[in-house]
């Protein structure tokens, strides 16, 4: 239940939202508490699974192609496909929608070239799948780095800013364009970003045992993979903490010339986790969170009636997430 979190969990976890290694003693001073509080607490959430940090990685900065699948189902063979999605390394957020008809979660295609052998020869082949569309996402507006707890955590401004990591240091630019390649990982870095997917707060040493480096070359190499938009680092936690009620997809057609406007419009929505502009019959797509049914229709008949230009709205609530985040590298 929701009376189980205190306003000194929902205030912790804000805090590691905005910098999820930040050390004990700075998110204490500025929670007003003590080490031993935020340690204590911080264990007692971890354990209990309802906190946990992670290290994340933007596909896209590694020459990656993100799809976003629905796959139609006959309701008996659903909760299987489901589960077979989940295991395969490349998916998250592998959800039931539409009263149990759908299954909707994103799909990582290494390159290009990979996304045709992964749409059409890898995903689970039944006779009860009656269609599966695709949806490629050309631009995200919201999500990854930029969390949900970022718009319902409690903390103010200004201890965002004191909690806020300081920014790296200036590197001279390189004479000439800037390279459009994408960021190549060695083994050390594969190693690494794993052992920061499963926790995004081991120190340096352990991390250091881990890679095989040095606790001075995996600080430096964080810094790195964090400078050039690889690593960001992300808080999973049970909705419960922050008053979050039930996820809702939205599938939306905007005139053309409006996506953009569209687009950054709904990111700044509250209720907004994830949105995207994508290929596909409906070219933006969002993932939204609202507390009940009434809650939708105010959002649904208010904010999304007033975006620019949206021509149809499709709505697709979660009825169960079988999966969240993927196996990151």
């Amino acid at each position: 239940m929701e009376s189980d979190y205190d306003d000194l969990d929902r205030r912790l976890v804000h805090a590691l939202q905005v910098d999820g290694r930040a050390p004990f003693s700075t998110i204490a001073a500025v929670l007003g508490v003590s080490d031993r509080t935020v340690a204590r607490r911080y264990a007692r959430l971890r354990s209990t699974g309802a906190v946990r940090v992670l290290g994340g990685v933007d596909p896209t900065a590694l020459g990656a192609v993100l799809w976003l699948l629905r796959v139609r189902c006959a309701p008996s063979a659903a909760v299987a496909v489901a589960e077979a999605l989940a295991r395969r390394p490349e998916t998250a957020w592998v959800s039931l929608s539409s009263g149990g008809t759908e299954i909707t979660c994103t799909v990582r295609a290494e390159s290009e070239a990979d996304s045709e052998a992964l749409l059409l020869a890898r995903l689970p082949r039944t006779p009860r799948v009656e269609g599966v569309s695709a949806h490629s996402v050309l631009h995200t507006f919201y999500g990854g780095p930029d969390s949900l707890i970022a718009k319902l955590g409690p903390l103010d401004a200004q201890a965002v800013e004191a909690l806020r990591p300081a920014p790296p240091p200036h590197r001279p630019e390189p004479v000439g364009p800037p390279p459009d390649r994408p960021v190549r990982l060695d083994d050390g870095d594969r190693k690494l970003l794993a052992a920061l997917a499963a926790d995004g707060r081991a120190g340096f040493e352990q991390l250091a045992g881990l890679t095989g480096w040095s606790p001075t070359t995996v600080r430096r190499r964080m810094a790195e993979l964090r400078e050039r938009g690889v690593l960001y680092l992300d808080v999973d936690c049970d909705r419960r903490l922050l008053g979050a009620g039930t996820r809702t997809l939205l599938w939306l057609s905007v005139a053309p010339p409006h996506l953009e406007a569209a687009g950054r419009a709904l990111a700044g929505h509250p209720e907004v986790a994830f949105a995207a502009a994508t290929t596909g019959p409906t070219n933006l797509y969002a993932t939204v969170v609202c507390a009940d049914q009434r809650a939708l229709y105010r959002y649904l008949t208010t904010r999304v009636a007033a975006l620019p230009a949206v021509l149809q709205v499709e709505t697709a609530p979660v009825i169960r997430t079988v999966k969240q985040a993927a196996n990151r590298t």
